[in-house]
């Protein structure tokens, strides 16, 4: 038996190196919250919580506090049965963010006490993902250099947030096409445009010839018709991200034909939901992407081995850790470029 005997909650607070700019937001600093569950026989598994209050109405002052009911819930459950603990932390629905890094823990706790990596845990499909690089919101000219510094690392993908400013946008994205002609795109509006707008983008960039891998969230969350309507108009795959928080939204999604991608974030569903999302899409026939929030390498490293696990995924935007300055590289994963590999 690996019982589990207490749950610790620790805030960490961690700089970006620039500040992050989105449709709506500009953040310095993510703070998140550090998970320890702790087991009977000294085994300790990490998680991490890094909530979105634009997301999901979750504010890491409220999150920190729930240490004592978390800990009151799965006290004395075993590791080992980790999809029963997971049946109790899918109770705490209005936080997912907290489901999530709590749920990691326990798996990364069994994972530690057999000596097995939690990718496998998962399934083990593949051996090595590749990240994308995001591009945030800026002058035209900031956001072009900064796609080609990324491009000259070796990143493929690269994700450019737009959603501000139409005319500035279509201008921006040509421009950074132009100027890294070999990359994959993916275009995120956080919620930045009306169904009209997003529309009259992409028709106008796939006139000038730019070629969008994935167009991500153009419309509120709530819009699922003008989601849908983006979708049946558009030249470029589109997908929902803010729509996409539950297995319920995303039964519904899929329902309406609303969408061609669903983005899974840890954060936004946490494992046992996103595990069922992994499994709706698929049936659908749709595709899948995986995403972040502002976690740190320890954050980061639950969906590297989720993504790892599952095999389920088109593309990954897993680049908050590179963002941020952290004393200390904490996933047990290896970073080489966009390549990421289990260690």
């Amino acid at each position: 038996m690996s019982k589990i005997v207490d749950v610790k909650f620790e805030l960490k607070t961690y700089k970006y190196y620039k500040p992050f700019h989105i449709t709506g937001s500009v953040s310095d600093s993510s703070t998140n919250i550090e998970v320890v569950v702790i087991t009977d026989i000294g085994i300790k598994g990490y998680g991490e919580i890094s909530p979105s209050f634009r997301v999901n109405g979750e504010k890491v002052e409220g999150l920190y506090k729930l240490e004592a009911a978390i800990k009151e819930s799965i006290v004395n459950m075993d590791v080992k049965e980790y999809r029963r603990i997971f049946d109790v932390l899918d109770k705490f629905f209005a936080t997912p963010s907290v489901k999530a890094g709590v749920q990691y823990a326990v798996l990364d706790a069994f994972s530690e006490e057999i000596n097995t990596p939690v990718y496998y845990l998962l399934g083990g499909m593949k051996r090595e993902i590749e990240t994308d690089k995001t591009v945030g919101i800026d002058t035209i000219e900031n956001m072009v250099k900064e796609a080609k510094e990324i491009f000259s690392e070796g990143f493929k993908n690269i994700k450019i947030k737009v959603g501000e400013d139409l005319r500035k946008d279509i201008e921006t994205v040509e421009e950074i096409a132009r100027n890294t002609k070999e990359a994959k795109y993916i275009v995120d509006a956080n919620m930045g445009y009306t169904p009209k707008q997003a529309v009259e983008f992409v028709r106008v960039l796939y006139k000038k010839g730019v070629d969008i891998s994935v167009f991500e969230q153009p419309v509120v969350a709530s819009d699922i018709d003008g989601l849908k309507y983006v979708r049946f108009n558009s030249p470029y795959p589109v997908a929902a991200d803010e729509s996409a928080k539950s297995k319920y939204d995303v039964y519904r999604l899929i329902r309406e034909e609303a969408v061609d991608f669903v983005n899974i974030k840890l954060m936004k569903s946490g494992l046992s939901d996103a595990l069922a999302i992994v499994e709706m899409v698929k049936t659908a026939n749709l595709k899948l992407m995986i995403g972040c929030m502002g976690e740190s390498s320890l954050g980061i490293n639950q969906s590297v081995n989720f993504a790892l696990g599952t095999g389920a995924f088109v593309f990954h935007d897993l680049d908050s850790h590179l963002m941020l300055k952290e004393n200390k590289f904490r996933g047990k994963f290896k970073q080489n470029g966009s390549k990421i590999t289990i260690l």
